[in-house]
């Protein structure tokens, strides 16, 4: 991805749904003006969800998905059903397709109840109306043609006014600074580093600081004390990667904020105060209990990977006690976590908000609790207090 590139987490994720040949993958091409997707008159032609970031107007960065036949048939079509209902998770709008001349199906008033179960805002299309006399008669319902092109830049328009315009997101870390603050990030620069670039959240965190008007200070852990020492002013405020957290928290004055890149993404995500409370079970949990590790992206695993070597290594020599470990990553999140006594997940910078608001509802509704990196090293490191004391949400507690 460049660095000018929306990343997939920050854009519009729309869901086209819907029955073999209804026309959904016509409608995307249409809506896109490219032919993003194969189109046949064989059923069954999309066998896997297909994803496409585009500039779409007038709603800007968006990711399209398009999606399997949602009446797919046999043990393939079950996984591949399977894969559409998980797509649902990081949908911010669904487009039901449907052929205009058949109407709803059995199959598609089972969607919308499933959108509704998720609170996913949907729209439905009635296709191939170059075929038959419509009309519009539902709020939130359009009949257009993917052959002809009629009614599409209407539809784009629907799915605009459709998208629920949600409270303004919390920044970053924007929100408290002022501008001219000082904020020093610490980037460990090893091998599991990307090579020739900074990790997603480093590079949000430096843009959002420039959006405040605020100044950017990066630095390697290796320099941080010679820097804050000689650097003759004073940060508003520290944010390092949570692998160095411990050496960065006893080099930073107790006047300076100090947290962390996967609890300003928490907080970003909006799961910061679930996170907080779920690592407090890690003091109650019994030897033998299951930890399930989740990571939103994947990536070639090194030898001494954060999510899978270091901090099941750090919660052994903290618990003294033995867990049994399991890992997750990327699109992959288990439908039951009943076996799960703690469920501890990365930052989550490459999952939308939809998707990690779910992760952390469905862990919450299981009963189990839900923690995330950063703020379970920060707990284990007894700075926890310390890490989330500049946000104004916790200032009263």
């Amino acid at each position: 991805m460049g660095l000018n590139e929306t990343p997939a987490a920050n854009r519009i994720h729309i869901a086209f749904l819907g029955k073999r040949n209804a026309g959904k993958s016509s409608i995307l091409n249409a809506i896109s003006n490219q032919n993003l997707a194969i189109v046949s008159d064989t059923k069954g032609t999309t066998t896997d969800p297909v994803y496409k970031a585009m500039e779409l107007l007038p709603l800007g960065p968006v990711m399209l998905i398009d999606t399997p036949g949602i009446d797919d048939e046999g043990a393939l079509g079950e996984l591949r059903i399977k894969k559409t209902q998980q797509v649902l998770n990081k949908t911010d709008i669904a487009v039901l397709v449907m052929d205009g001349r058949e109407g709803k199906s059995a199959e598609d008033e089972t969607l919308i109840q499933l959108f509704q179960r998720k609170e996913i805002p949907y729209l439905l299309v009635y296709n191939k109306c170059d075929l038959f006399d419509y009309k519009n008669p539902e709020e939130y319902s359009i009949s257009v043609s993917a052959k002809t092109g009629e009614q599409i830049n209407a539809l784009k328009e629907i799915i605009a006014k459709r998208i629920t315009t949600e409270d303004p997101k919390l920044r970053l870390v924007g929100d408290i600074l002022k501008p001219c603050d000082y904020a020093m990030l610490v980037v460990p620069i090893d091998k599991a580093a990307p090579k020739g670039r900074l990790i997603l959240p480093q590079q949000q965190t430096i843009r959002d600081i420039l959006e405040a008007s605020a100044v950017s200070i990066v630095v390697k852990e290796t320099e941080f004390a010679e820097t804050i020492k000689n650097i003759g002013l004073k940060p508003k405020i520290v944010i390092t990667d949570s692998q160095v957290f411990h050496k960065i928290h006893a080099e930073t004055p107790e006047d300076i904020f100090l947290t962390s890149f996967s609890i300003l993404m928490a907080r970003y995500k909006g799961v910061l105060k679930t996170a907080v409370n779920g690592a407090k079970t890690l003091d109650m949990l019994k030897d033998g209990d299951k930890i399930l590790i989740s990571e939103g992206c994947t990536h070639h695993r090194q030898c001494d990977d954060i999510g899978t070597v270091k901090l099941p290594q750090w919660i052994k020599n903290y618990t003294k006690k033995d867990f049994e470990f399991q890992f997750t990553s990327g699109t992959e999140f288990p439908e039951n976590l009943s076996s799960y006594q703690l469920v501890i997940h990365c930052g989550g910078c490459m999952l939308n908000d939809r998707e990690m608001k779910y992760r952390q509802k469905f862990t919450v509704e299981s009963n189990i609790p839900f923690t995330n990196y950063g703020i379970l090293i920060a707990y284990m490191q007894g700075i926890l207090q310390r890490s989330i004391s500049m946000f104004p949400e916790f200032l009263a507690k």
